[in-house]
Parts: structure tokens; sequence; C-alpha cells
């Protein structure tokens, strides 16, 4: 393997073979890029993670953040790095060229960025600036465009989140941050925010904070919520930098991990000069920061994904080359030499759960990607709305399904390498402790599911998902009748005619008022829904796979029924031996992974209310 972060082949598989994004550049939004400019950032992005991002991973966590004198100083590491992806562009990608961005598909910043995910603690540095910078492209007036853009487009400002606070936590209504009217037009902040990633650091000279807070006499709950802009230094007329802004830093978090990255409290106007300034309208602020969540997630699930794909490749490269016991043939004879621990069949098990897992949340994160270049050139309403609408159900899925696959994926990779992959002097140990976060951040795993089963399921009255079930059966459609796939496909069918009778079960309980079976059943149908979803992705691979194999199996004159032969050729053929592990990878998932959707359909239907039957003191006495 020429790298253990990504495996660029199956990268390349996915966006030309199976997405084909090079058709992409017939439009005239993208008509100046071409594959090989594709291919020619994407050999950059490696060499950025391979060369300078992957090597101080294990430094930056050890270092860590540290808060002195109310400024934080982020490991010492990074401050190259940074400077390196400013000069690099890679944080305005796919921004518009109107505003200093590049303009590339959405598609490819976020396979450039899944090299330099792996190592979080760096790329949210970047990664928060970037979405603070959309939400004031998109909803700021110009005279906030004019102010804060340019410099937040380059880098040279950072940016956060700032929505949790320590007595409201996920009941982002329930804050009591305050906005207060100044005769100008500006806004007086008072209040904490926790938990917020960013906070401070010593990377930028300003940091734009978009602050969720309530004017004084709005009403209660989120329909009364609007969102500020919080410079850390207030800027001049001219651009320049003006006084601190009347905010501090309380403290930061000591976490399990994600350790490069600064998380923590922040006191707004305690010596009530706080200034903001309102971005978009008022008692929009909910609207205007789900802009940016909506981005977080589908980063937040491709964390999933670059998780699991360093600690899958991790977890193989020790697999091939740790020895110990004998082969199965020879297992009574204590003579018989050592093999690689690879070549026994429960460390099989877990390898290629691993890389169906990765093969399919890489296919997600990036079809989700993929649906927002599509909407943003789509020619007509219907088309533009599809999109749009694979985009609105599936977030939710990245987030939440990639974000708990991926962390079981690195913890999979610590039980290949055994009591060593417990232990600081691997690497697998730190790629769970960075990724639990995910399951955490941007709004938990719970609250995704009940976003899906309470909101997303029923948009465009149900439209929406049933689109997407359309979409999959068409790629079922495909392949049922073709030689070596139909039992893929009508088990992928059969999975996917249980998800819509399912969500139509939840519809039924509604109408009959039984609410607390779809809610009390939100995650389990979230995470059966990333199985069949993964299958439908999984059987669209190996739909085309089969084909390209069944191509170099013509050329060479091979018979598809020679098992000696195939196995042979299979061994050295880089090719043939990709397409036959993306065909092995789809069929271990949908003969072993997707039966779990029966067992959660069976517990759904059963209407079980024991996790509210049951009562408080009964949980321990």
């Amino acid at each position: 393997m020429a790298n253990l972060i990504i495996d660029e082949r199956d990268q390349e598989f996915i966006l030309y073979e199976m997405l084909e994004i090079e058709k992409l550049c017939e439009n005239p939004l993208y008509e100046d890029f071409s594959k090989d400019v594709f291919d020619m950032i994407l050999t950059e992005a490696q060499k950025f993670a391979v060369e300078e991002i992957f090597p101080v991973l294990v430094e930056s966590d050890h270092e860590g953040c540290r808060l002195e004198n109310g400024k934080i100083s982020v490991p010492k590491a990074f401050h190259r790095l940074y400077k390196l992806y400013c000069e690099g562009g890679w944080g305005a990608m796919s921004k518009s060229p109107e505003v200093g961005g590049q303009g590339l598909p959405y598609i490819m910043a976020t396979a450039s960025k899944e090299w330099f995910i792996h190592n979080l603690g760096f790329l949210v540095q970047g990664f928060l600036g970037e979405g603070a910078s959309h939400l004031i492209e998109v909803y700021g007036s110009e005279e906030l465009k004019e102010k804060y853009l340019p410099k937040m487009i380059t880098g040279e400002w950072g940016g956060t989140m700032c929505l949790t606070e320590p007595n409201a936590g996920t009941d982002v209504g329930n804050l009591s941050t305050k906005a207060i009217r100044q005769p100008d037009g500006t806004f007086l902040i008072q209040g904490t925010k926790s938990f917020i990633t960013g906070l401070d650091q010593d990377l930028t000279e300003n940091i734009i904070h978009p602050v969720l807070a309530r004017i004084e006499g709005d009403p209660a709950g989120t329909k009364g919520i609007s969102i500020f802009i919080v410079p850390k230094y207030i800027v001049n007329d001219d651009g320049t930098l003006g006084k601190r802004n009347d905010y501090e830093v309380a403290k930061i978090e000591e976490k399990m991990g994600f350790h490069g990255a600064p998380t923590g409290t922040m006191n707004f106007g305690d010596n009530g000069q706080c200034y903001a300034e309102l971005l978009g309208e008022e008692r929009q602020g909910m609207k205007v920061m789900f802009q940016m969540m909506n981005e977080a997630r589908i980063g937040t699930g491709m964390q999933g994904v670059g998780s699991g794909s360093i600690a899958y490749l991790h977890a193989l490269q020790y697999a091939k080359e740790r020895l110990q016991g004998s082969s199965i043939e020879n297992f009574k004879n204590p003579e018989a030499p050592k093999v690689p621990i690879i070549k026994h069949p429960d460390v099989r098990r877990m390898l290629l759960w691993m890389k169906s897992s990765v093969d399919s949340m890489r296919a997600l994160i990036y079809f989700c990607s993929y649906a927002v270049d599509r909407e943003a050139i789509a020619t007509d309403d219907a088309e533009k709305e599809k999109w749009e609408g694979f985009l609105e159900i599936l977030t939710p899925i990245c987030k939440a399904y990639c974000s708990d696959i991926g962390f079981r994926v690195t913890e999979q990779a610590i039980q290949v390498y055994g009591g060593y992959g417990y232990c600081a002097e691997y690497p697998v140990e730190q790629f769970m402790r960075d990724e639990k976060i995910a399951s955490l951040y941007e709004g938990a795993n719970g609250i995704q599911a009940l976003d899906l089963v309470g909101r997303k399921l029923g948009m465009k009255k149900g439209a929406y998902f049933m689109n997407l079930l359309v979409e999959m059966g068409n790629t079922i459609a495909k392949y049922k009748d073709r030689e070596g796939l139909s039992d893929l496909a009508a088990d992928v069918q059969d999975a996917v005619n249980k998800l819509g009778e399912t969500a139509l079960f939840f519809g039924k309980c509604g109408k009959e008022g039984k609410y607390l079976i779809p809610v009390g059943n939100a995650y389990p149908f979230l995470m059966m829904m990333g199985k069949v979803v993964s299958g439908w992705l999984l059987l669209w691979q190996a739909g085309i796979a089969k084909e390209k194999l069944d191509v170099l199996f013509g050329e060479k004159g091979i018979d598809a029924t020679d098992k000696e032969a195939l196995s042979a050729f299979v061994k050295d053929n880089r090719d043939a031996a990709f397409y036959s592990g993306k065909l092995a990878s789809a069929r271990y998932f949908i003969k072993n992974v997707l039966p779990e959707v029966d067992a959660a359909v069976k517990a759904i239907k059963s209407e079980d209310l024991s996790i509210v039957e049951i009562a408080d003191e009964s949980f321990a006495i």
C-alpha cells in the first residue's frame, strides 16, 4: 500500500467509475475544470496529507492546547500546516470565484479533505472558518460581506459555531444569551456558550463567531432566536483591526481525544460591551445556523469515513505483517510455520467487515457531496428538488450512521492488533479516541434520528423519501437479472421494501396516537436505514465491478467458471484484485450485515415500550 490513510484506488473508483464526476465539467458552472485537473488536485492532497499532516498526528495529540492568560495556543506543528493549507487554497475550493474561491465542485472539496480529516484537530481549524464564511456569503448584507469575507476566504481570519449553552445543551430554544439593540443598529451580546470548538487559537489574527441569541423582547423558543456576528477584534471602517471585543475564554475542556483542537466555554459581555452585528433577518437564527450545521453534519460523517479508513488500512497492514499461529490446515502440527494473522478466518471476518463499512460510508458521503453539485447545476425545478431531497433525507444518515460505524471500525482495528492496539505505541487507539466526538457534536446522533423520523421522512408529503426508494429500486432493477448479482439484488430489494414498510408503519402509529413508537425507535430506524442505503451503494459498486471484471477476463480468455484460473489472475492483476474486492465487499455486507434489518423491523413492529414503561426507580436500586 502506497499510504495508510485512504485507498486511493477506491476514491478514484467512486469519483470516476461510480459517480462519473468528470461529466460535471460539461456544465457551464464547471467548464473550466477537467478530470486531469481533478487528478492533479487529489495528487497534491495526498502529498500534503502523507508528507505533512499525518506525521504530526501523534505529536499534536500529545502536545494538545493550552490556555494561558486568556489566550489559547494550539500545537506548534499546526502553524506550519495551517500556512500551507491556506497557501494551497484548500479552504476555498468550492467557494464561488465571486468571493475569492476556486469554484470547484463540492465533491472535489470533499474528496480532497478526506485526505486531511484523519488529523481533525488540525483540519477543524480551517473547517470552521469556511463554514462561518459561507453563512456570511449566503445571508450577510453587502456591508458584512465586504467587511468579513475576503480575509475569511483566505484563511487569515478564522471562525466558530456558538450554539450550545451549559443549561440548554441540545435544547437550543432554551438559550438565555441575549442581544441588546443599540441605536446604530448593532447589538450588545450577553451570555455564555459552551463546547465551542476553536473558540480561540493563535493561528489567525481574528476569529469571527456566529452566535445564537435572543433579542430582548423576542418570543421564547427557537422562533425567537436570531444569529449575530461577534468578531474577536472589532473591524474598523478601513478594514484594520480595532479593539479586542468584550468576551473571554472561561476554560478549555480536558477531552478523551481530539486534543489538537481547543474546545471550551466563552463568556460574552461581562462588561456590557460585546459588540455584535445581526446576520440575516431577526428571528431567523435557526434557519441561518442550519445552513452551517448541515454542511458540518456531512463533514462529521466524513470524519467517520476518514477515521475508519485510516484505522482499517493500519489494521490491514498489521494483519499482513504480524506472524502468529499456524494455518487452519496445520493447526495440529506444533512444528508448522507461523503465518500472518490475515490468514486466520476471524481476522479476515473483521477486516472484511471493516472494508465493506468503509467502502459504503465513503460512497454515501461522496454521493451526498455529489448531490450538492447536481442540485447546483439542475436546469429545472423537478431535477433540483430531486437532489435537494436526497440531501435532506441522507444528511442525518451521513452524520449519525457514519460517525457511529466509523467509531466501530476503529474499535475493530484495535481488536485486530490485539493487546498492542490498546497501547499508545500504535496509532489505532488515537484513531478511536479522536473519532468518538463525531457522534456527540453537531447534534448528537439520537437528535439526528429524531430529525429523520420526525421531520425528514414527511418532507414534501413523503416525496423525498419515496424518491430515494425509487432511486435504489432503479439500481436493483439494473442488476436483478445479472449473473452473480441477482441474489444480491433480491436481498437489497427485500431490505428496501422493509424500510418503506417501516416508514409507513411509523405513519400509521402517528395517526393512531402511538407517537412513542416512532420516537422510541428513531435511532434503530436510522441505523437500519443506514444499512439499507449501504447495501444499495455496495450493490451499485458490485455491478460496475462485475462488468469491469468480465471485460478483463474476456481480454485474457479466462473462463469465468475456472476458479483456479480466476484466482491466479486476481493475484497478478491489480485491477482484477480491486474489482474482485468490490464484489467480495458487497457480498459480505449484503449477506452478513444487511440481514440485521430483519431483526430491527421485528423489534420495531413489536411495539414494545419497555423504555418508557420502566419506572425511573427501577433502573437501579
